[in-house]
């Protein structure tokens, strides 16, 4: 839903500027640091960039999700280090807060996340729990009006600068399964709490992640989101519904990104004696990943909406993250491969891209494991 297409364009027009102008010209610096400089951080900050999709009575922009997308889009369209380090704060860090949260949680968190004031970060991923979610086995045991969180979390994004964890634990020792499961938003100063080394990663420099270890980390009842107990995997999982179609809309961002260099590269680059944009098995690759695009974009925008008129995205969302994710990883091979050599050598964006973008098809829910959303849900609705 565009609530206002004018206002919308600015600011869209605003974003592709800041990352034509400000983001595409650091991105081997952020590349070679593993560090994305300060002062571009608090432009980011000034620019609201931290606060898209945090309401607007929390002083945020409030976008919608299809408002969403679109500035996704373009975000999409450098580094994927800078989307990152705000991505929790609009997607995975403050949406269990907006969706499950009371008030008072989301007075005293959600203004400081949409300054950008402080950093949010998804605690769900452990050692031995990664797409089995219900498997978790990290612990917040109640003791009188507190709880004790013990367990670690792992390839937490932004941790290592996070003021805040959203924190997936099991309250009932009792239970097995997602019925146990609770959320709590955690202040990362809370005594018990370390962080592991950070991860060195295969791409995405300057998007940092690493371990969180909670050990007899004492946090007060109010922490419990929504102050219900049991009901943390549901939370968890529509969370993972908007982030899923905010990854799709990112991969579409990153291709197009990742097209238009290969386009140009193959009207620039001569061989006998004419651009090789002209040979056909080029066009062939073009082409191919127009289409995929294409056909990507509108999943997107479709899923979007759907979410935005208060429906039931789970299967939408996760066939949008599929497809876009793996179109991703395809665009991004034909790119190399329309580079030739010059694809595998690092002074072309294509090679930081390559690496950047694999991770994509990996979190937010594995590949597989979006396949196995969508058909259990096929299935459901059979047997109903």
């Amino acid at each position: 839903m565009i609530r206002d297409k004018e206002n919308l364009d600015s600011l869209i027009y605003m974003i592709r500027k800041f990352v034509e102008g400000v983001f595409i010209p650091n991105e081997d610096l952020v590349a070679k640091t593993d560090e994305i400089p300060a002062a571009i951080v608090e432009q980011m900050k000034e620019l609201g960039l931290f606060g898209l999709t945090i309401p607007e009575q929390y002083e945020g922009l409030g976008l919608t999700m299809e408002e969403e997308v679109y500035v996704a889009f373009e975000l999409g369209r450098t580094s994927p280090a800078f989307r990152s380090l705000i991505g929790t704060n609009n997607g995975i860090g403050s949406s269990g807060l907006i969706i499950d949260g009371t008030e008072a949680q989301k007075q005293q968190f959600l203004p400081r996340l949409a300054s950008g004031s402080i950093i949010g970060a998804f605690c769900l991923t452990e050692p031995d729990s990664g797409s089995d979610a219900a498997s978790l086995k990290t612990t917040a045991t109640k003791d009188g009006d507190d709880y004790i969180l013990n367990g670690t979390k792992r390839y937490i994004t932004n941790a290592p600068h996070a003021g805040v964890f959203t924190v997936m634990a099991r309250t009932n020792p009792q239970l097995k399964g997602s019925a146990a499961i609770s959320a709590f938003i955690v202040d990362s100063q809370t005594v018990g709490i370390s962080l592991g080394k950070r991860d060195k990663k295969m791409g995405q420099q300057g998007a940092h992640t690493c371990d969180v270890i909670f050990e007899d980390c004492r946090i007060p009842a109010s922490a419990l989101i929504g102050g219900i107990e049991g009901v943390g995997f549901k939370t968890a999982m529509k969370v993972l519904d908007k982030g899923r179609i905010h990854i799709a809309a990112i991969s579409v961002g990153a291709t197009t990104r990742m097209l238009d260099d290969a386009l140009q590269y193959a009207v620039e680059r001569k061989q006998f004696g004419q651009a090789i944009a002209q040979f056909q098995l080029i066009q062939g690759m073009l082409a191919d990943s127009k289409a995929e695009i294409y056909a990507a974009k509108c999943m997107v925008i479709d899923a979007a909406r759907l979410r935005d008129l208060g429906k039931e995205v789970s299967t939408e969302a996760s066939c949008a993250k599929m497809f876009a994710t793996e179109m991703c990883g395809r665009v991004a091979d034909r790119c190399v491969q329309i580079h030739g050599g010059a694809g595998y050598i690092s002074e072309y964006s294509i090679e930081r891209f390559y690496r950047d973008v694999r991770l994509f098809r990996l979190y937010e829910g594995t590949t597989q494991i979006q396949q196995v959303i969508i058909a259990r849900n096929m299935i459901r609705e059979v047997a109903q």
